[in-house]
């Protein structure tokens, strides 16, 4: 079995994103890694070479800065990403560049992507979420935070990053999944308030043409990203990937976050209080088939 890991990368300096602990993460899993550099302001290239390993192979792009509607210029290029793996791997392993795996899952997702290999009924593995906020110590734990998503699928050039890249689909037909008993650590709300704005103002433009609240003129005014406006969060209580050590231990910022304070709807209070009993996600939007 043959797995190629692949990802896309622009600015990662400028913005502090995770990207050398989101790939160093899979790279015992996959036997190759594609990462496609957009055009970077900054030192990013340089960034990911200093990864020490042979499995990268690093690729060129320029972001096109027509595309502003629902961030589709992060499916463009994580589809010419998906281009450049080797055609003999079976699997391709997708991470964006603030997200990372657990190191205690390795062992999980190599298994599942053996056991489906040869099921083609399977087009991809979906794995479960943690959307980490404001610090490493508290998660998102409303609906507002997608709990599941795709990040392993077939080497089959039919397959297309959808909207923002968050998923994955065949033309505009939903693919076909296993779940997989795996967490995505998501990184990308942990920021100092300055770095956060920063990246919001910055990375706007690619949803300037969308009706996007967090895109909105108030969320990016100023010059500090409020962490007080979320509606529910509690404390994480396991560990976090040894890649994430050394970021963790640097952090340089405090935040006062008063998690006991839930800001619901009475509708959203309702369907939060039933999954968390039931552990059911009532109207879900799911961007994949679990067969």
């Amino acid at each position: 079995m043959k797995i190629s890991g692949f990802t896309i990368i622009r600015n990662a300096v400028t913005y502090d994103y995770p990207v050398v602990e989101a790939i160093t993460s899979i790279l015992p899993m996959v036997d190759e890694m594609i990462v496609l550099v957009g055009d970077s302001e900054d030192d990013t290239e340089e960034l990911i070479r200093s990864i020490p390993t042979e499995k990268i192979k690093i690729h060129h792009s320029v972001w096109d800065p027509h595309l502003k509607k629902n961030g589709e210029v992060l499916a463009v290029e994580t589809d010419k990403a998906f281009q450049l793996i080797s055609p003999d791997s079976d699997w391709a392993f997708y991470i964006q560049a603030d997200e990372v795996i657990h190191e205690q899952y390795h062992d999980a997702i190599c298994k599942a992507a053996e056991k489906y290999k040869a099921d083609l009924r399977v087009d991809g593995l979906l794995f479960n979420y943690l959307h980490f906020y404001g610090t490493y110590d508290y998660v998102g734990d409303s609906r507002k935070w997608y709990h599941k998503e795709v990040r392993i699928i077939r080497n089959d050039k039919t397959i297309h990053a959808y909207r923002d890249a968050q998923g994955f689909r065949r033309g505009s037909e939903k693919i076909n999944v296993k779940p997989v008993d795996a967490f995505v650590y998501h990184y990308g709300w942990v920021k100092n308030p300055r770095q956060m704005k920063e990246k919001l103002k910055k990375v706007h433009v690619y949803w300037e043409d969308s009706d996007d609240k967090d895109t909105s003129e108030k969320r990016l005014a100023g010059d500090l990203f409020n962490f007080n406006e979320f509606d529910s969060l509690r404390p994480f209580e396991g560990t976090h990937p040894r890649v994430m050590e050394n970021r963790i231990s640097e952090k340089n910022w405090h935040i006062d976050l008063d998690i006991s304070k839930k800001n619901f709807s009475p509708k959203e209070k309702l369907l939060y209080w039933y999954e968390k009993k039931t552990g059911k996600r009532l109207f879900d939007f799911r961007n994949y088939k679990i067969i």
